[in-house]
């Protein structure tokens, strides 16, 4: 298939990804699920084999430590890391195990993750785990679990069925859907609020790591600032410096170009969230009319 524009072909659920580099980290031991639950920001109570949940790890004070997706897999649980951001979540997890039934197991070179974000229907007759929705974010779309030994044959059966997009594809997809990237649009600095990832907390679940910092923001107050989606008439580059009124009140995090100008991320200071927005340079930033992988 001739890829015109990757980045929409993996909106419309028409191309994969190869993220066999991104962190696999396998969970098994009788107490995994229980444990995990007790210590993630989403809900997995209700997950089946082949669901999956994007989650964080957050510290004590309900800063991010992590942003990773919990797979539900018959032999138990996987996680899969973004490499882009700063710790490992098996690094990070491992100092709770303590007297707890759970083994924490690096699978990253052992298995290969292809990821089709876009898509809704089932895959169809692929020979390996499947799970939706996406790790790559989107609420949607579904990622393919195999032996690395079988990249090669994986990759050929996706190909049959989709286009390959490359990460610059992956890149440019994500930022015009306004999906914040931990490790690049949000910091180690951030609460989930803050970084556009509150979707990844439960607000309504049981006890975890930071539920208090972050129902407090919730329930009582406002971020400090926002990653807001955007668009400009005009080039715009991450680093970037954003202005309201003269003022500088936030820094451009990603940002790729589009047919008639640039889509970008931003984070921006919470009291100049509604504009107006401009890079230092005199482009105008206005709100992306939709935050959606389509």
């Amino acid at each position: 298939m001739t890829v015109s524009d990757p980045a929409s072909l993996l909106a419309e659920g028409g191309a994969f990804a190869d993220l066999s580099f991104w962190r696999k980290v396998a969970v098994s031991g009788a107490d995994g699920g229980p444990w995990l639950q007790d210590l993630v920001s989403a809900d997995i109570d209700d997950l089946v084999p082949g669901q999956a949940r994007r989650s964080l790890l957050l510290s004590p004070t309900g800063r991010i430590r992590a942003e990773f997706t919990i797979a539900r897999t018959q032999a138990g649980w996987l996680l899969l890391q973004d490499l882009a951001q700063p710790r490992a979540i098996d690094h990070l997890l491992s100092l709770y195990v303590l007297s707890s039934d759970v083994a924490l197991e690096d699978r990253t070179d052992d298995l290969a993750l292809f990821a089709v974000p876009g898509r809704t229907e089932p895959l169809g007759a692929v020979p390996a785990q499947v799970s939706s929705p996406s790790c790559l974010g989107g609420g949607r779309g579904i990622d393919v679990t195999g032996s690395a030994g079988d990249h090669q044959a994986l990759s050929t059966a996706l190909e049959h069925l989709f286009a390959r997009a490359g990460n610059e594809a992956v890149e440019d997809w994500r930022v015009r859907a306004g999906i914040p990237r931990f490790g690049v649009d949000a910091t180690e600095e951030d609460l989930p609020q803050e970084a556009g990832l509150d979707e990844l907390v439960a607000f309504d679940k049981g006890c975890y790591l930071g539920q208090e910092a972050v129902a407090r923001v919730r329930n009582l107050g406002h971020p400090r600032r926002l990653v807001l989606g955007l668009e400009a008439s005009g080039p715009v580059t991450p680093g970037d410096e954003v202005r309201s009124g003269g003022q500088e009140v936030g820094t451009v995090t990603s940002a790729v170009p589009t047919g008639d100008g640039t889509a970008l991320l931003a984070r921006i200071r919470w009291q100049a969230r509604e504009g107006p927005l401009e890079t230092a340079s005199g482009v105008a930033l206005v709100r992306a009319q939709a935050s959606s992988p389509v």
